[in-house]
């Protein structure tokens, strides 16, 4: 038997069957974190462009901790440190789905923020002048326009937060990473394992950037 058939006998019946399972929850842990943290992201950049300081500061404060603490020591801190203070304890999936979308909510906060300020200030003040409300406005006027020169940048993070569950299998979390580890220690043949769970990370990332590039044409079509 040749070593290709070797290749591809082990991969497709030990190797692809495992991380096919993994990845399936590496992208469930990166379409729930993504769709929490851009809720959160949003509200959090609404506060931050308050006029209200007891909004701001606090967001501010929020937003330097997760930003300058690595996620790896959220997750360990939400999963392990969180339970005795709260008196909660977190099974593995909603605690890594807790860490990374407050992490992810930080950055998305800041991309918010940087999107909605690049808008002209004169279109609040048309809006306003039509007599609609500032929630209105930001609504109907202000975040559409923003909204298209925020794609890039809020794929490139969620990008970044498909790669970043791959953190959580230090809570023994079976995504991909996890179940990766665990074949290349049982086999001790690393190149097919890791090299599938590559190509597997690259999947992801590459529907995102493709889903991002067809939203964008449809927008920049309907503003044509």
């Amino acid at each position: 038997m040749g070593e290709a058939d070797t290749f591809w006998q082990f991969s497709l019946h030990e190797v692809l069957p495992r991380l096919g399972e993994g990845m399936l929850l590496t992208v469930e842990l990166t379409l729930a974190s993504g769709v929490i943290g851009l809720a959160l992201g949003l509200l959090l950049a609404l506060a931050r462009l308050s006029n209200w300081p007891f909004l701001r500061w606090p967001v501010m404060i929020y937003v330097a901790l997760f930003r300058g603490t690595p996620l790896l020591l959220q997750i360990l801190f939400i999963y392990f440190a969180l339970p005795p203070l709260v008196d909660i304890r977190l099974d593995a999936m909603p605690a890594g789905i807790l860490a990374l979308s407050l992490n992810a909510g930080a950055y998305l906060a800041e991309i918010f923020r940087a999107g909605i300020q690049s808008i002209d200030r004169g279109q609040m003040e048309a809006a306003r002048a039509l007599g609609m409300s500032h929630s209105l406005a930001m609504a109907r006027v202000i975040l559409p326009q923003a909204g298209r020169r925020m794609i890039p940048p809020v794929v490139n993070e969620l990008a970044s937060l498909a790669k970043d569950t791959s953190l959580v299998s230090v809570v023994a979390l079976s995504e991909m990473l996890y179940v990766t580890q665990r074949l290349g220690a049982k086999y001790l043949r690393p190149w097919e394992v890791y090299g599938w769970a590559a190509l597997g990370y690259l999947l992801i990332v590459l529907s995102l950037s493709t889903l991002a590039s067809r939203l964008e044409r449809r927008l920049a079509a309907r503003g044509a």
